[in-house]
């Protein structure tokens, strides 16, 4: 039907159910990137790589718009795109910018550059008076030391433009304040290459439960497909450590959240986009996190899908497209969906040998879906998204129970590492 332009991707689940979701769509995609290796080091076991399913492979400067977007004119009028995507942050805005050159569908390049730069978030969502934390944008550690006193330990640090909870750390004094600047100022480049910006975010810290709200925005209307709930662990740092579609809260919690959702998306402008919000539950009230113009991360779009039928990812595909995705949800036969995810814990590193309890937890029936790491895997002690060992998938046909049967399967899993005793990983 329609052939699209997928710049870059993650390597992880999205990487999988873009590719999918086109295909199902009847479409034809072709991929650009910088690196095609970045993704052949990460082929996927017992399934053929999703770079398969390309009609074209490609290679271009990425991280350079100026030379992109011309290349990308040239592309078009050899290949004709009807639209543009990827699933992977650093590159949302270029895909904004290279859909609009084009003359094709697309969230504004601004709106979608401002949801990306957390301190621009800030900015936007303060000016419009959607809550959250009281923050400062620091160039150096003077400003920070200043900012700090203003707002008051503990706090939290973070960089204003990367990913994963990368480089996200709660601090109690000036002492870790320090720690955490240092580690911020030590890691210029993210993993794409691209040179981050030299500043430090401050916020205050929220207190009380996490969720995230799913939407998908289409011609200006946002619609709320759900609201899910999040566990969080590894503090100092904040690793999400769990998932369950929809979130177990007060009906007028969940509406809550997705009127601030809903109203953080119009804040920044954000039309054209499914769109992740993280959003805290606080005692005064709902404070917006971070807003994602893209779908969920961590599986949660398979969640989503598994509880309501509405696939997100091909929502992704058609809102590139200009479309309206149908986003009506059906009967599945699940109440809820969940997903816990095994993190190596503080003092676990070597090498992977294997797990524990596999066998019995692979028989289980209330697993959908078990991933864990292979032998010979390098641990080490968690800091962000990106050191999960594996994760298992629960669903509950009646009710609210599907996290408690994540978390059940995952106690019984305990990583081997080579050469020395057993070390369990801290569940979710």
């Amino acid at each position: 039907m329609a052939h699209l332009l997928m710049i870059e991707s993650w390597v992880g689940s999205m990487s999988t159910l873009l590719p999918r979701a086109l295909g199902e769509g009847g479409h034809r995609f072709t991929f650009l990137t910088r690196d095609l290796h970045h993704y052949l080091r990460a082929t996927p076991a017992g399934a053929p790589h999703p770079l398969l399913a390309a009609e074209n492979v490609l290679t271009a400067d990425t991280n350079d718009p100026a030379a992109l977007l011309p290349y990308a004119e040239r592309l078009h009028g050899v290949l004709g795109f009807d639209g543009v995507l990827s699933s992977c942050d650093y590159y949302l805005p270029t895909v904004a910018l290279v859909a609009r050159h084009l003359g094709l569908p697309g969230p504004a390049p601004e709106a979608v550059t401002a949801a990306c730069r957390k301190d621009l978030t800030r900015r936007a969502l303060g000016a419009a008076g959607v809550p959250g934390p009281a923050y400062a944008l620091c160039a150096d550690r003077g400003e920070a030391l200043a900012a700090a006193r203003e707002i008051g330990f503990p706090l939290v640090v973070k960089p204003a433009d990367l990913c994963a909870g990368m480089l996200v750390r709660e601090v109690v004094d000036e002492r870790e304040l320090a720690v955490a600047l240092t580690a911020l100022e030590a890691f210029p480049v993210n993993a794409r290459g691209q040179r981050r910006a030299p500043v430090a975010l401050l916020e205050e810290l929220l207190t009380g439960p996490e969720v995230s709200v799913e939407t998908v925005s289409a011609d200006g209307a946002t619609h709320v497909v759900g609201v899910t709930d999040k566990s969080v662990g590894g503090a100092p740092a904040f690793i999400e450590t769990g998932h369950m579609f929809p979130a177990a809260l007060d009906p007028a919690d969940a509406g809550a959240a997705a009127r601030t959702a809903v109203a953080a998306l119009a804040a920044l402008g954000l039309d054209q986009v499914v769109a992740h919000t993280e959003i805290k539950l606080t005692p005064a009230g709902p404070r917006v996190v971070e807003v994602n113009p893209r779908p969920a991360g961590n599986r949660i779009t398979e969640l989503v899908r598994r509880v309501t039928g509405i696939d997100l990812a091909a929502a992704c595909v058609d809102v590139a497209l200009g479309g309206r995705p149908d986003l009506t949800a059906r009967p599945t036969g699940v109440a809820s969906a969940a997903i816990a995810f095994l993190v190596p814990g503080e003092g676990r590193a070597g090498l992977l040998d294997g797990f524990d309890g596999e066998a019995a937890v692979r028989r289980d029936p209330a697993v959908v879906e078990l991933s864990l790491a292979g032998p010979g895997r390098d641990v080490r002690p968690a800091t962000s998204n990106n050191e999960y060992l594996g994760h298992v998938m629960t669903a509950d046909p009646e009710g609210a129970g599907a996290r408690r049967e994540a978390e059940r399967l995952l106690s019984g899993l305990t990583p081997r590492y080579a050469g020395r005793a057993e070390e369990r990983a801290v569940p979710a």
